[in-house]
């Protein structure tokens, strides 16, 4: 059920280009054109995008980092009276590692409508054209400042089966890959730099390969690096029950693979290689899960 506002004016989060001003879409021009206060992470970089393509702003505010909780009231009433804000950033879709995400929650708390105005992400550029899977991925962003800190969130995310995305600076890419590498291991990566702009490039090898290469160049632009997921490990074989319990294992096989409790008995009792009467004595007390639902 739509419970936005009526009446009130809406919020529209306008993607922009991320390096070739080509890629913006006709219903971002529109409704630029149209909004009565453009909202932008740098009112110096909006300006010129708006006067490249001929856009006078009726009225055009910042909301970046640091004073986008103090621009949140402001904008809510600036909707409260009915009138349309765009919310923007530097270059990409806004709230996706940049601005706009308290914007939005604030918004969508009151009731006003929000409504995305898709546009490029370097995120999925990048993904989409590194050759690595792209069915499964979790994105990560920008990686913790401090080695420490960043080494931290690595181990985390060692074991994902999933293809890794992360946005990087120029001036970090170096430490950045090397513990990716020393954290990850070498799997197979790509460190796509300059999207869609003139000097675009994409650099496709392993980590180690990818670090030897950055590490003594100068790197300039903005990166997004892409790193291969862990690889995936058979979860059908013994390793899969440490730390489980007999009792709790015998349950799952019933529940989840729907095992007739003779057959659970003997499947742990092979898993585990102890005598089918130990397993048994275990599973004596156990119900079944279709015990009592007719079946």
């Amino acid at each position: 059920m739509d419970e936005s506002k009526k009446g009130n004016g809406v919020l529209s989060l306008v993607g922009t280009p991320i390096g070739n001003l080509e890629d913006i879409t006709e219903r971002a021009l529109r409704v630029l054109r149209e909004a009565d206060l453009i909202v932008a992470e740098d009112t110096r970089h909006t300006l010129k995008l708006l006067m490249h393509f001929g856009i006078q702003p009726k009225r055009l505010e910042s909301c970046f980092e640091h004073n986008e909780k103090a621009r949140t009231g402001m904008i809510l009433r600036v909707m409260g009276e009915g009138k349309n804000v765009a919310l923007v950033t530097d270059a990409g879709m806004p709230g996706i590692s940049d601005p706009g995400s308290e914007v939005v929650r604030a918004a969508v708390a009151e009731g006003f409508t929000v409504s995305p105005v898709p546009g490029p992400t370097a995120m999925a550029s990048a993904l989409a054209a590194s050759g690595l899977p792209t069915a499964r991925f979790r994105f990560e962003g920008f990686l913790p400042a401090k080695g420490g800190d960043r080494r931290k969130v690595l181990l985390g995310l060692k074991s994902e089966e999933v293809t890794l995305i992360f946005y990087e600076g120029p001036h970090r890419l170096k430490e950045c890959l090397k513990d990716l590498l020393d954290v990850l291991g070498s799997r197979r990566a790509v460190v796509a730099r300059e999207l869609t702009k003139m000097h675009e490039e994409f650099v496709r090898g392993n980590l180690q390969e990818l670090f030897d290469r950055y590490a003594e160049a100068e790197v300039l632009g903005e990166i997004t690096i892409v790193v291969e997921g862990a690889e995936k490990v058979d979860r059908s074989g013994p390793e899969r029950w440490l730390g489980v319990s007999i009792e709790d294992q015998l349950q799952i096989l019933m529940r989840e693979q729907g095992l007739p409790k003779t057959e659970a008995v003997k499947a742990v009792a092979k898993l585990r290689d102890l005598p089918r009467e130990v397993v048994y004595e275990i599973a004596k007390d156990i119900k079944h899960p279709r015990e009592g639902a007719g079946s």
